[in-house]
């Protein structure tokens, strides 16, 4: 079965446009990489849980704020290696500066036998939709894409 995340594209209003809230991803991967890596918030679920509240509850973990608003379903994507992403808009207005993310624990430098800790997001940014299109996930620029139909 293919792995499955649900995440929250928030934006908010900018002059004439809108600019939207991305994150990098933490660890030692990321840390020189930056277009086509850095994402929605967004995580892995269960079949059990409802995907809406997955999305506010990773949204939560990877920044520590919690989102409210009217929430509009996105069509899902399909990222490389076979992930399926569940997108719900959002506008609202969040301190990117100011986000706090969980950590996830990895052997570091591999095997090391050593193991250290990183946080999942390390950075979060508002990116005019252009330059949101060029760092984000190729498979998650359709869900920017949608948004600016939609609006």
């Amino acid at each position: 079965m293919n792995k499955q995340a649900a995440g929250l594209l928030v934006y908010r209003k900018a002059g004439e446009g809108v600019e939207i809230f991305l994150v990098h991803p933490g660890g030692p991967f990321y840390v020189k990489k930056d277009e086509g890596v850095w994402s929605i918030p967004k995580g892995i679920f269960d079949d059990d849980e409802e995907p809406l509240a997955a999305a506010r509850r990773e949204f939560e973990e990877e920044t520590s704020f919690k989102i409210a608003g009217d929430f509009f379903e996105l069509k899902p994507v399909k990222q490389k290696g076979g992930k399926i992403v569940y997108a719900w808009a959002v506008e609202a207005d969040v301190d990117a500066d100011a986000i706090e993310s969980n950590t996830f624990t990895m052997e570091w430098p591999p095997k090391s036998g050593k193991t250290a800790e990183f946080p999942e997001v390390d950075k979060a940014a508002w990116l005019d939709p252009e330059t949101a299109k060029k760092k984000i996930n190729p498979a998650q620029s359709a869900l920017i894409t949608e948004l600016l139909t939609r609006l």
